[in-house]
Parts: structure tokens; C-alpha cells; sequence
């Protein structure tokens, strides 16, 4: 079997992490069949193929736009591809043969988010009625969609009326190199002195940072927010808006942090806060609990099929109650036993069992007639 993947968005942040561990994952398991990468210019030159089964393909073609839906498929034809695994609900609508795609999450039929809300309203409308289209087009035409969560099938479900047989669940993974961090770093290998509340990822508007940081304005003057995040058109106006703020000496802009950067500032956070109003999966609190770092989020459906009870929630609308949980984790460390039960729940979360159920659908599609 030939399996291309479309790999443009590897350099990413969240969907790059999933690309990433799929391939290192699947070039571990998979002595049989072959596979072509898809990447951008940038990425191609420090691509290094898993094996010798694997090749690599220039495809600078950048994603959302209307190029990307004329040239991918004429790509994929020419390599005659059994199957055509595309990471992200960007589906080439007009390639005619086989297609698994992966869907994150379905947050632009919610909220009005992303970079593209930099542009004019008009011109913002009709591109998120583009993305509607082609996800719409894309779960539909699929043979198969891989979804990261049950909550993100129900939404695909609901509004596409996907056959529940078509979606088959795929976890996102912890890292291996979180998993085996036994050791705490030394305390004066610490990147932030003192205590400190974490938030990792972008700061787009179904993110809800404006509750995070009014709830921070509520309590003790004795710690810090630190947020860590590529620094961005909404990252910006965020330091402008805090800069109005009594406490903005307090709010740590880290911009975006390496893996071993990242492992340190779980490790001695007080908690990592994670106020979204709408998530696919969440990948950041789980690997907080792998490290041993409480976790405090929102109470939406995601976050308690993932995290269960080792959560802490509150009601995203109210930033008193926020305040409230941030004041008493300062005051109260967690214990021991928490601590252990969560590194031990994280680590059941594997990006290997991902890339193994990935590697099943493939072969699943490849031996079903396209009606079945």
C-alpha cells in the first residue's frame, strides 16, 4: 500500500505536534508499507525520512486558499497514492480517489476566530464560509475521519449528520520525553522565580484569556501569569489591553518556548489555567498533569471527557470563581497522591495507540468498496 500524508503544516504548534508524532510513530510500526510526505519549502530540507520506505515531496502550497484546492489533488494523482491521509479538515474537494481526514475540532462553526479575523469583515465572511465549505465538503467525501475526541465526533455528527460508522477516534498523545521525566529539575535551574499560574497555547477569542486575566487582577499580588505562546496579531493586542492594568508587571509574555523550556515551566507552575470556551482535545493540560502540574479549566464537555476528575473547573463566564480556585492553590500545594495519580493517567495517553488506530484505518479503507 502507498499512503501519501499531507505534511505542510508540520512547523505548527498544535496540529504540526500531531503530523510529527504520527510520522516518528508510524516509521517505528510500520515495516510494510510505503509513504510520501507532502511538505512546504521551509520544511523540506530538515525533513529526515524515517526510513527507506518513505520518501519526501515538495508541495509548497500554502494552505486555506484557492491554489491549494487546484494543485494537492493533481499532486496526490500523479503518485498514485492508495490512500491520501490529510491532518486537518483543509481536504483537496475535487481529488476523486480514497481520503482519511483528521478533524481537531470544529470551533470555526462557533466562534469567529483565527488570524484571518485581522481582516476586513467582509473579506473575513466569505473565507470562514470557504472553510464551512470545505469542511462540510471534506467530512463528506472522506472514506474515513480520524476524530481526537468523542466530543469532536458528536459536534461532526450534529452538524453533518456523519454516519457514526465513518468516525473513529483517535486520542492525541503525551510526549515520550515528558513521560520520562522522573526527576524535578534543581530549583535554581527554575525559568520563573516564585510562584506563578501558566497558560500555553494562542490567544484566539475562543481561548476566553480576558476571563484568565481579570481573575488574576482579583488576587494575590504575590505571583505571576506567564503565558507562553507564538507571538501573533491577538497576542499583541493582549499586551496592549494588560498594559492598562494595575498588574501587567506581573503578566510574564514568554512568547513561544522549546520543549525543554515548556517541561520546566509546568514542572513549577502553581497550576496551569486553561479557560477555553471551546476545545477538539487539549493538549496542554494533559501534558501538565504528566509533569505533575494541577490543572484548573473550564467546565466544557472536552475538558471532562479528557480529564475526568483530575480537573479542576469553573464556569468560563465567571471570573470571581476563577479567582477564587487561583487564591486557594496558592495557599494549598497538591498532595503526593494526586501527583502520582495524574503522571499515571497522562501516560496512558500515547501517541503510539494514536498512530497504530491511523495505521488500522488506512488498511481498513484500503479493502472496503467506496459504499460500504
Amino acid at each position: 500500500m502507498k499512503i501519501g500524508i499531507d505534511a505542510r503544516l508540520i512547523d505548527e504548534t498544535g496540529v504540526g505536534r500531531y503530523i510529527r508524532n504520527l510520522i516518528e510513530n508510524l516509521g517505528r510500526l510500520d515495516s510494510h508499507n510505503r509513504y510520501i510526505v507532502f511538505l512546504r519549502k521551509k520544511s523540506f530540507p530538515g525533513f529526515q525520512i524515517p526510513n527507506a520506505r518513505w520518501e519526501k515531496r515538495l508541495a509548497d502550497v500554502p494552505w486555506h486558499t484557492v491554489v491549494e484546492q487546484l494543485v494537492m489533488p493533481w499532486l496526490y494523482i500523479r503518485e498514485h497514492l492508495d490512500v491520501v491521509h490529510v491532518p486537518y479538515f483543509n481536504v483537496p474537494i475535487f481529488y476523486p480517489k480514497t481520503l482519511i481526514v483528521t478533524i481537531h475540532d470544529v470551533i470555526i462553526l462557533h466562534f469567529a476566530t483565527g488570524k484571518s479575523t485581522t481582516l476586513p469583515m467582509w473579506l473575513y465572511h466569505i473565507r470562514r464560509l470557504g472553510y464551512w465549505i470545505v469542511l462540510k465538503v471534506g467530512v463528506l467525501r472522506a472514506r474515513l475521519i480520524l476524530a481526537v475526541s468523542e466530543t469532536t465526533k458528536h459536534e461532526l455528527v450534529r452538524h453533518f449528520s456523519v454516519p457514526d460508522r465513518k468516525i473513529r477516534i483517535t486520542h492525541e498523545g503525551v510526549d515520550l520525553r515528558l513521560q520520562n521525566l522522573h526527576t524535578k529539575f534543581r530549583d535554581d535551574r527554575r525559568i520563573i522565580k516564585g510562584p506563578y499560574f501558566l497558560y500555553v497555547g494562542n490567544v484566539y477569542p475562543h481561548k476566553n484569556i480576558e476571563v484568565l486575566t481579570e481573575a488574576f487582577g482579583k488576587i494575590s499580588p504575590n505571583c505571576r501569569l506567564v503565558l507562553v505562546g507564538r507571538s501573533d496579531f491577538f497576542y499583541e493586542r493582549l499586551r496592549e489591553n494588560v498594559k492598562k492594568e494595575q498588574f501587567a508587571d506581573r503578566v510574564v509574555f514568554f512568547g513561544e518556548a522549546s520543549d525543554s523550556q515548556l517541561m520546566n515551566l509546568y514542572a513549577y507552575a502553581t497550576a496551569l489555567v486553561y479557560p477555553s470556551r471551546m476545545e477538539g482535545f487539549g493538549l496542554p493540560p494533559l501534558e501538565a498533569l504528566a509533569l505533575e502540574c494541577p490543572v484548573i479549566t473550564s467546565d466544557i464537555p472536552i475538558f471532562r471527557e479528557i480529564l475526568g476528575d483530575l480537573s479542576i473547573y469553573f464556569d468560563p463566564d465567571n471570573s470571581t470563581e476563577l479567582a477564587n480556585i487561583l487564591s486557594k492553590m496558592l495557599m494549598e500545594p497538591v498532595n503526593t497522591t494526586w501527583k502520582k495519580r495524574a503522571r499515571n493517567y497522562a501516560s496512558s495517553f500515547r501517541w503510539e495507540t494514536m498512530a497504530e488506530r491511523t495505521l488500522a484505518a488506512y488498511e481498513y479503507c484500503v479493502r472496503i468498496r467506496p459504499d460500504q
